[in-house]
């Protein structure tokens, strides 16, 4: 492996260590959309359309939850467990 390689590798692998819900959101669509399709073909009466849009829902809600758990994760890391020295020594006049 080139050095330019394991440069891309370790970048991908801090950007997921730092947002580790994004590949959560995103394996989560892909399982979701993948279940819905299977689930496709016993969908019984209801219309093609209305299966379509429960899946994209579904998915959606699936990765704004990520992303929601996701910002709430990066706020509790940077203000409560990590809190910065210039939040921790303000300024008294």
């Amino acid at each position: 492996m080139s050095s330019y390689e394991e440069g891309n590798d370790s970048k991908l692998m801090r950007k997921v260590k730092e947002n580790p819900f994004v590949p959560l959101g995103l394996a989560g669509f892909v399982g979701i959309v993948g279940h819905q399709l299977y689930k496709m073909k016993n969908r019984g009466d209801t219309k093609m359309s209305v299966h379509l849009i429960h899946m994209r829902v579904a998915a959606q809600g699936f990765v704004v939850g990520a992303m929601t758990v996701g910002v709430l994760y990066s706020m509790y890391n940077e203000y409560i467990r990590h809190p910065k020295e210039e939040q921790n020594t303000g300024k008294h006049n």
